[in-house]
């Protein structure tokens, strides 16, 4: 009588035991993406401008961005008025020695009169500038962005106002520049506001500060495990 055929292992099921760690090493690699997937989740999520936290942030910092700009229009615009009405045209007045001088002058180009012949096209480019600032202002809720974003804001509108009302006609103004610095460049208020707001811009990028900074994390209550 022949032998009694052995049947065949692969034929058996396995046994829950059997396939539990088969299922588990099948289910890490998707349970490590999504581990790895949800830090960036929500961390877009703190700062998206669909939360309503985030919305409440600007809401809040949104109005000191506003007045920091509108105090920089204010200073420049009354320092060049007194410069206009008090300082003589291209003479110098000592401040600080030889370092510093009010010297009053019409600039129609850029920075260092460069561009003089073009000054519609730098009215262009500030009316521009001035539209990019203030779509970004509205969505800071930093208040280290928002100083610094301000600070551009005052200038770069201080500046267009200048462009567009002062003679010689409309959209074609001189900006007025009076602060002699060693004799090398000539600038204004406006122009120490902008300065600094690039400064604080640069920074800011650097030391990756987010202008719509997220929410601190919650503490996330500690599970005990039975024994």
């Amino acid at each position: 009588m022949p032998a009694a055929e052995r049947p065949d292992d692969s034929a058996v099921p396995a046994t829950d035991a059997e396939a539990a760690p088969a299922a588990r090493a099948e289910a890490a690699p998707a349970e490590a993406m999504r581990a790895e997937a949800a830090p960036t989740e929500t961390g877009d999520a703190r700062t998206s401008l669909a939360n309503p936290a985030v919305r409440r942030r600007i809401r809040r910092v949104l109005p000191w961005t506003l007045l920091l700009a509108f105090g920089i229009i204010l200073l420049d615009q009354a320092t060049k008025f007194w410069a206009v009405t008090e300082l003589e045209p291209g003479v110098g007045y000592p401040v600080i020695g030889d370092a510093i001088e009010w010297r009053l002058v019409y600039n129609p180009g850029a920075a260092f009169g460069i561009g003089g012949e073009y000054t519609w096209i730098l009215t262009a480019v500030a009316a521009i500038a001035v539209v990019a600032i203030a779509v970004f202002v509205s969505r800071i809720s930093s208040t280290r962005w928002a100083i610094a974003i301000g600070s551009l804001f005052g200038g770069a509108i201080s500046h267009l106002g200048d462009r567009l009302f002062r003679e010689p006609a409309f959209a074609r103004g001189e900006i007025v520049d009076f602060i002699d610095y060693f004799g090398f460049f000539i600038g204004n208020v406006a122009d120490i506001a902008l300065v600094l707001g690039a400064i604080g811009v640069a920074l800011l990028s650097v030391l990756a500060v987010s202008p719509t900074r997220p929410e601190p994390a919650s503490a996330q209550p500690e599970t005990t495990r039975a024994p």
